[in-house]
């Protein structure tokens, strides 16, 4: 190896220079493999309904690539020695590396791990292609054959045998509860949704990947239907019934409907991929406007999926003559926040003062921010990328713009020429804010967003999190309708909160006084104010009080406060509770049934 490298000051540099790059390897091949090994306890643990071990492993999972770049950083401090800060050395341990990962089935994600190591070093400064990957020499990812990571499933003599034998392949070690109805309700969903569409007799074939996707409380069979030249994405959600079988809670069809399961607004997958470009490359064929790094994030290589969104996001700046803008929508007290009219993600920057009456401080603000990437997000909060120092082109960013983060950030700005450089920036989907999709909004429209509102609330709350600042502003609409939260600043656990009911007054000074006139703890919430949030918009108030005026009731939030104590885990379902198979009725004899 040293042969081939030219050394930068003498031979022992070099053989320097190839232990420091081995020994990032070495790291990355011990992440990747605790990463597996904590992936493939999913299954036992759906099998033993162990929902708590699910969520903690997810955590734990999501902890360990900085716990393990923490660990290396140790070992090549020592090895490189005074060299650790030489860009010439890790100009030399770049090259070494590049040649070490050619040919690795994983080299895209072992990259990364070589630029976490180096951004430890250098503070997220210096980023060069000649001392890191910021693009590969080998490609954007490995050049993965999809075909050996789904079986193939031909259709021979029905329908009804196509799905006995999937079904019988990916039985688990608990029983299916009723596996002939369950195949009914397959069948009958396919005829109905999709025989307007496709021919489904003849030469027809389902490819499903070969393993499970576990999260929360589901798992998720995913493939596609191949018939006569036509393709259909769909998914298989596997629920467990906490009485010792497992049941097929419906199937979904179409890119839209994969996307929500995939989506930005939910936590990680556990997936047994042993090399997840494979699962990538098959999943963005389901999923063609579904970015890839975010395919990578929802696999739980969110640090991956930073990279591949940073090359993607540079190669989008370059081609546009797009210029930054405020994003639409009212300013937040806590962060200023900027995109492109052609850009479909945000930035966002922590402000330097805040707007009263907010009262906190930049290192709380990240916190929160913090928290939420571990949580379980409940498909109602986004997830976002966090930068540190990212260098954009000065030209790219309009007066006003430039004239906001002049204002109102002046410390996490630096110009450099041509160069702007934030030194800290949150990275996130665009969404409409709630308050401006009202605005334009029909009837059937109000009602349905409206709706989602509700639903989002209780379902973060239902997840132990409380908003905090509940305001229509502070709510993304997705582009499948979806509502979700996007401001953090306030948001905290729902068993801290306590719910209380305004006490009557009693007396008429009381009643008139301007202020309260009951001791407040900093942890007391009162629901009945909530109808504050609607003060802008009185006919979203009309309908959100038909649909969840359960909201302003302290009892609601005590209730789901007792469940989350009595440890019970709420189901959040990736799809409308309404495609859901009727479980009726259930034989006797079919209960403890497996696919003959």
């Amino acid at each position: 190896m040293t042969s081939e490298i030219q050394p930068y000051y003498r031979e022992d540099k070099a053989d320097t220079c190839e232990r420091f790059a081995r020994t990032i390897l070495n790291g990355f091949e011990s992440y990747f493999a605790e990463f597996q090994n904590i992936t493939l306890a999913a299954r036992a643990r759906f099998e033993n309904a162990d929902w708590h071990g699910i969520r903690s492993a997810s955590i734990e999972r999501i902890d360990l690539y900085k716990v393990k770049t923490a660990l290396v950083l140790e070992f090549v401090e020592l090895i490189a020695g005074d060299d650790l800060r030489d860009l010439d050395f890790w100009r030399c341990a770049r090259e070494i590396y590049s040649q070490l990962i050619e040919g690795h089935y994983n080299f895209e994600i072992a990259e990364t791990f070589f630029n976490s190591i180096y951004c430890a070093v250098f503070k997220h400064r210096k980023i060069r292609d000649e001392y890191v990957f910021v693009f590969s020499p080998l490609g954007d990812m490995p050049p993965a054959d999809v075909s050996a990571v789904y079986r193939t499933y031909r259709l021979e003599s029905s329908w009804e045998e196509v799905w006995q034998r999937l079904l019988q392949d990916y039985a688990f070690t608990i029983p299916y509860e009723n596996a002939q109805r369950d195949i009914t309700n397959i069948t009958a969903a396919v005829q109905d949704r999709l025989a307007d569409r496709f021919d489904l007799s003849g030469d027809v074939e389902l490819q499903v990947l070969e393993h499970y996707f576990f999260r929360n409380k589901g798992a998720y069979i995913v493939g596609r239907i191949l018939a006569h030249g036509e393709s259909m994405p769909f998914v298989l959600p596997i629920l467990h019934n906490e009485a010792g079988a497992v049941y097929v809670d419906t199937i979904l069809f179409g890119a839209d409907k994969v996307s929500v399961l995939f989506s930005f607004t939910r936590s990680y997958f556990l997936v047994d991929a042993s090399i997840p470009s494979q699962y990538v490359l098959f999943l963005q064929q389901l999923m063609p406007a579904k970015p890839i790094s975010e395919i990578y994030s929802a696999m739980g290589y969110n640090k991956h999926g930073k990279t591949y969104y940073h090359r993607c996001a540079y190669r989008h700046m370059q081609s546009t003559d797009d210029h930054f803008m405020i994003a639409p929508g009212i300013k937040g007290m806590v962060m200023t926040v900027f995109t492109m009219p052609s850009y479909d993600f945000v930035f966002k920057i922590i402000k330097d003062k805040f707007t009263p009456p907010k009262d906190m401080t930049r290192e709380q603000v990240k916190a929160k921010y913090a928290l939420v990437k571990r949580w379980d997000r409940a498909g109602r909060m986004a997830d976002t990328q966090e930068f540190k120092n990212l260098a954009f082109a000065r030209e790219k960013f309009s007066d006003e713009v430039m004239d906001e983060l002049r204002a109102v950030a002046p410390s996490v700005i630096e110009e450099h020429g041509k160069a702007l450089v934030i030194k800290h920036v949150y990275v996130e989907r665009r969404m409409t804010p709630l308050n401006l999709y009202l605005r334009n909004a029909t009837e059937q429209q109000i009602w349905e967003v409206m709706d989602e509102y509700g639903n989002a609330i209780k379902q973060l709350a239902a997840a132990n999190i409380f908003p905090g600042d509940m305001l229509l502003k502070n709510f993304g609409v997705t582009r499948h309708g979806r509502v979700v939260f996007y401001d953090y600043d306030e948001i905290v656990p729902l068993t801290d909160c306590n719910f209380r009911k305004i006490p009557e007054p009693r007396t008429e000074a009381e009643e008139m006084s301007s202020k309260p006139w009951y001791t407040v703890a900093p942890n007391d919430i009162f629901p009945e104010e909530f109808r504050l949030f609607f003060s802008g918009n009185q006919k979203a108030r009309k309908v959100f009080d038909q649909l969840h005026s359960d909201i302003y009731e302290a009892s609601f939030w005590k209730g789901l406060q007792e469940q989350i104590h009595s440890g019970y885990v709420e189901d959040f379902f990736p799809y409308r509770r309404e495609l859901r198979f009727d479980r009726e009725p259930t034989p006797q004899a079919e209960s403890q049934s497996k696919p003959a």
